[in-house]
Formats: C-alpha cells, sequence, structure tokens
C-alpha cells in the first residue's frame, strides 16, 4: 500500500543530486579579479596579451591565484581586494599607456571560487542584483523629438534622390523642425511630388498651399509612422548599451524600458560611475573616404615625410600607414544595416552594408569617376579612427550595397556588423537620475536576507518536528530539500537575486510547509476515525493532495499575475514566488511520501506512528504516538 516502485525512488535520488551539484557553486563565494577585455572590434584579446598580463604581475611583485584566457577576455582572480586594486593599476600602466586612447578594458569584477569540474558542468552560481553586490544605478531619458527630426532629415535627403532620378522639378527642400518643406514654381510639378510621395514614402502626410507666386508642399510624418520611429529609437538604444555595456564585464546588467521614453540601466558590481558613464556616451561610426595616392603622401607612409596638407594618417590593422584625404565621402549616417558574411569570390570573412538612397547615389557616383584608385573604410571609437579596409575599386558600384573584406576572421566581421548597426544612439540620451550603492551595503543586505531564509527555516523545522514528531522531522527535511531544489532551479536558469527574491524565498519556506501540515492533520484525523496506520497514511496523502493543488495553483495565478504585469523588483519576487511554489509541491508531496514509504512502508505489522499527539474527543481521550 505506502510502497515507491524503483523508479520514483531513482527520480527522487537523482533530484537530489542534480540539486545539490547546481547548487554547491553558490556556497564557494566570489573571489577579487581584474578582467582584461578589448575596448575596440579591431583588438584581439589571445595568448600574447595573456603573456603581458602575467609579466606586468610579476613585475609588480603581485602574486594572482589563477590568470587564465576565457573566452574573449582575459580573467585574473586574487586573494583579496588590495591586491586586486594593485593589480588593476599595474595591468592598465601596462596594456595602455596612452590612456586617451585605450586599446583595452582592465575592469574589477568578482568571479566564481567554484572548482574547474563544477565549471566544466556549466554549474554557476547565481548572480547578484544591484541590492545585494553593490553597484550603479542610471535613469536615462531619451529625446524622441531629437529622433524624429533625424529622420526627417534622413527623409528629406531621400526626396531629393528620388526627385532628381524622376525629373520632378522644385525650388528648394528644406527641414523644418519635424516637417519637409517643398516649394515648386508650376502646379504641374507639386502635383507629380505629391504622386512621387504617396507612392514612395508611405510614412509622409502632404498638405499643399500657394505661398505668393510660389507653390508649397509640407510633408510631415505620420502619427503611427512617428510612434513606430520612436519605438525603434528606444530598441537601438537599448540594443546599444547592451553592446558597450558587455565591456565592463558585468555578469548581469539590466537593461529595460520604462514608460514610453526612458530606459533603466542597472550595473551590479560597478561602483566607478565615470566610467559607467564613458561606456554609456561611447559612439561608433563609419567613414569613407579617399586614399591620398601622392609621392608626397607614399613618404609620409613609410615615416619619412610629413603628412600632406588636407589629408590625415591612420593605422590599419596589420599596422600598416594610410594617408587619407580630410574629405568625407559618407558616414554612417547614409547606413541602413550591416551585416556579416563572406566574400563572393575570395570567400574571406567580409561585412555588407547597405546604404539609404542618398549614400548610394554618392557612392555610385565616386566609385564611377575613381575606378583603379583606393577607398579607405575607417572606423572611430571614441574619437580615434582605425582603416577597416582600403580596397582598390575596379568598377563602378550602385545599387547601395557595399562590402568591407580583408584580413578579417568571421568573429571580427560579426562585431563590425554589430558596432556599425548598433553602434550609435538612434537619439540622445540624458541621464536624470543616478545612485550608487556601496558593496559593503550589499554584503549587509546579503547578511539579513541569508539571516532571515535561516532563522526561518530552523523556527518551521523546530516547530514542525515538536508537535508532528518524525512526521515534522521528515516535513523539515523534505523543506530542506525544497529550499535546495529551488537554489539549484535559480543558479541553473541564472537568474538574478534580489531583496524581493529573498524575501520570496523566506515566503516560499512558509508556503511549502503548508502542504506538509494539511497532510499531517490529515494523517491524524484517519487516525482518530480508527484506521490502521499504513491505512491512515496512504488516505492522508491522497486525499491531502486535492487541496493542496487548489490552494497552490491559486496562489501561482497570482504570481503568474505579478510576473506577466511586474517590473524590476516585482518581477524578482514573481520568479521566486512561481519557481518555490512549482519546488515545494513536488518536495511537499512526492519527496515526503517517499521518505515516509520507505521508513513506514517496509513495516507489515505496523502498530503506530510517530506523528505527535492524536485527539480522539469523542471518546474524550488521547492517543500518543510512539
Amino acid at each position: 500500500m505506502n510502497r515507491y516502485p524503483v523508479w520514483k525512488y531513482a527520480i527522487i535520488v537523482v533530484a537530489l543530486l542534480v540539486s545539490a551539484l547546481y547548487a554547491l557553486p553558490n556556497f564557494f563565494g566570489e573571489s577579487p579579479a581584474v578582467q582584461v577585455s578589448a575596448a575596440k572590434v579591431t583588438t584581439k584579446v589571445d595568448t600574447a596579451i595573456l603573456a603581458r598580463v602575467e609579466e606586468a604581475l610579476k613585475t609588480a611583485g603581485i602574486k594572482a591565484d589563477v590568470v587564465a584566457l576565457e573566452g574573449a577576455s582575459i580573467k585574473a582572480r586574487f586573494s583579496s581586494t588590495d591586491v586586486q586594486l594593485k593589480a588593476k593599476d599595474a595591468i592598465q600602466k601596462a596594456l595602455n599607456p596612452d590612456p586617451t586612447d585605450p586599446p583595452f578594458v582592465v575592469a574589477l569584477n568578482l568571479l566564481s571560487r567554484s572548482p574547474a569540474w563544477l565549471t566544466a558542468m556549466h554549474a554557476s552560481p547565481m548572480y547578484l542584483g544591484l541590492d545585494l553586490r553593490g553597484g550603479v544605478h542610471f535613469m536615462l531619458q531619451v529625446d524622441m523629438q531629437a529622433a524624429l527630426s533625424k529622420r526627417a532629415e534622413s527623409l528629406a535627403g531621400d526626396i531629393r534622390s528620388v526627385f532628381r532620378e524622376k525629373n520632378v522639378r522644385h525650388s528648394g527642400i528644406t527641414r523644418n523642425g519635424q516637417t519637409i518643406e517643398i516649394r515648386f514654381r508650376e502646379a504641374a510639378a507639386q502635383e507629380a511630388a505629391k504622386r512621387v510621395i504617396a507612392d514612395q514614402f508611405a510614412e509622409l502626410t502632404s498638405v499643399e498651399s500657394t505661398d505668393g507666386a510660389e507653390f508649397k508642399m509640407v510633408a510631415s510624418i505620420k502619427p503611427v509612422s512617428a510612434r513606430t520611429i520612436q519605438d525603434q529609437a528606444l530598441k537601438q538604444n537599448i540594443t546599444t548599451l547592451h553592446n558597450r555595456i558587455n565591456e565592463l564585464g558585468v555578469a548581469e546588467p539590466v537593461i529595460q524600458q520604462q514608460g514610453q521614453d526612458r530606459i533603466v540601466v542597472q550595473l551590479p558590481g560597478v561602483q566607478d560611475t565615470a566610467k559607467a558613464k564613458d561606456i554609456l556616451g561611447r559612439t561608433a561610426t563609419l567613414e569613407i573616404r579617399m586614399v591620398e595616392e601622392s609621392a608626397e603622401a607614399r613618404a609620409a607612409e613609410t615615416g619619412t615625410g610629413p603628412v600632406p596638407f588636407g589629408s590625415e594618417r591612420y593605422l590599419e590593422r596589420n599596422g600598416q600607414a594610410v594617408i587619407v584625404k580630410k574629405q568625407v565621402i559618407l558616414t554612417g549616417d547614409n547606413l541602413t544595416d550591416a551585416q556579416p558574411g563572406f566574400d563572393n569570390q575570395t570567400q574571406e570573412a567580409a561585412v555588407h552594408l547597405t546604404l539609404d538612397a542618398k549614400g548610394a547615389r554618392i557612392f555610385r557616383d565616386v566609385t564611377r569617376e575613381s575606378v583603379g584608385k583606393r577607398m579607405a573604410i575607417l572606423l572611430f571609437e571614441k574619437g580615434k579612427g582605425e582603416v577597416v579596409t582600403a580596397p582598390v575599386i575596379r568598377s563602378e558600384i550602385g545599387g547601395g550595397r557595399v562590402q568591407i573584406s580583408g584580413r578579417m576572421t568571421t568573429v571580427e566581421a560579426a562585431d563590425t556588423a554589430l558596432l556599425l548597426r548598433a553602434g550609435s544612439l538612434a537619439a540622445p540620451m540624458e541621464i536624470i537620475e543616478e545612485r550608487t550603492i556601496g558593496p559593503s551595503l550589499g554584503a549587509e543586505n546579503i547578511a539579513k536576507g541569508f539571516n532571515s531564509v535561516t532563522w526561518g527555516f530552523l523556527a518551521v523545522a523546530v516547530f514542525m518536528c515538536f508537535y508532528y514528531m518524525l512526521f515534522g522531522m521528515i516535513s523539515s527535511v523534505s523543506l530542506a530539500f525544497n529550499l535546495l531544489l529551488l537554489v539549484a532551479l535559480l543558479s541553473m536558469l541564472q537568474a538574478t537575486l534580489t531583496l524581493p527574491g529573498m524575501a520570496a524565498m523566506a515566503l516560499v519556506l512558509g508556503m511549502a510547509i503548508d502542504a506538509n501540515v494539511l497532510i499531517n492533520e490529515r494523517v491524524r484525523e484517519e487516525l482518530r476515525n480508527g484506521a490502521s496506520p499504513q491505512a491512515a497514511i496512504h488516505a492522508g496523502y491522497d486525499r491531502a493532495w486535492a487541496t493542496i493543488i487548489d490552494s497552490n495553483v491559486t496562489t501561482l495565478i497570482a504570481g503568474l499575475a505579478l510576473l506577466a504585469f511586474g517590473s524590476g523588483p516585482v518581477r524578482g519576487f514573481a520568479v521566486v514566488h512561481c519557481l518555490g511554489i512549482l519546488t515545494s509541491m513536488f518536495s511537499g508531496v512526492f519527496f515526503s511520501r517517499g521518505v515516509v514509504n520507505f521508513w513506514y512502508g517496509r513495516q507489515k505489522k505496523l502498530k503506530s506512528v510517530s506523528i505527535g499527539t492524536v485527539w480522539r474527543p469523542d471518546a474524550g481521550q488521547q492517543v500518543a504516538s510512539n
């Protein structure tokens, strides 16, 4: 009657082992570390940079616990924060001799002390939120009017190009705020322009009028299109912020929309607000210029002569100098898309660019007039430019599609495309709120949250053991298993634990024990009614199951509502709350019954069970457990 088949015990054992394995990294703590990553997409972090880091630490007399190349960054772990700060200064001086143009980002970080065998099994600790780890919080206001003005400027350029192709005569196109004014000398030209705008510019609406002897058309962005442009600008800025913040080595940054024009940025573990502001304010733009090929320019490339007037000197990835003209042919503003790919002829990694109408026309004209000459494509970050490629123009290139190739890997091509596609902000942003939470306050919050969960668990366990005897001990073991399973799930999902999450964890303990209370009281009720101990255990679990399901499902519905409609701390609470309900149903019923069946199911002639005092009010007496 009260026996589990072997496969059910196997499930319990596997769940217990997996939970213990994936919850284990949370108990090793974190070690102070210095992380070195590339500050530019063209900079590589490889074994040569690893050797320079090790040499810098050796020269400074600093001993590191571990220095290793992990992915695209180097991570050096140290015994204390004092050694960590000294190591950062030493590595910074060695890798970034010019502070105005640093090729590497040297950032402080906290890394898990988990052993290598746990890391190899992808067992990682939970991320800690801003309130537990400390860090910086920014509220950014996006200038939506600037986004609309920028789009209107782009549309004005496109209208000029289309009118030129369609041979529509006009006497001037100007942008006035978020509207585009077009003037004509003839009514026929105005009518032709109206048809062109209606056919090719669906996001614009136009109003015609007369202004003296001239005809005027005012085109403005439709409200629906304006809303779309603002949404795209907000998403573009969020994507850009994600790309930039990756440099800081922040384990789990929070970057989310708040309202229609605000973005919240939380960077756990980052204490340097100036560094964070520098990262948030980065720009990455593209410029296309012609290469200066005079004799003076070639002498300047080798360093034997001065740079000719009207030209500038930049370096390629291999260190080769290139003299380019100051005149900019095209910029990143004319870029509408950038995707990684391969060169059709050489099969080398390449970046395929798509230009807008204005950019395509300019690029076609320039390439037609400059066949046989070199054109340089430069990438600018933080005001510093670098030549990505400088190919020779073989023929006229039309259609608005440009290819960047030569001396780049597939990873570099993907990174370059990403940086060009989301390297600059779609609309300006202003920091309207800034907060810094110190690591000492975060450590204090962790201690308080841990103490609340620990003391809550101990108080519940003591009460259950005192009131329900052995069944109370089994309930306490299932409660501990529930907590272990919850921590393991959060670690496997790489969830971010915050103070509200710890509050939800403490709340889950009280809710989880409720299932065992229902079961224990149901068993007592069956014993009071005269059932045998084995029958009472069987009926107690079976009849309590429906009540447990009802109470947990209704609570889960409320948790899902918090998860769907909440934001920030509310969502953190809801995630732990919902997961805790699911784990409590598994541990409170399936796991605890397995332990009870293992303990009592083997006894064929069971006389009594240890479940505390069973009162029988009808007989005016009580039956004590063994």
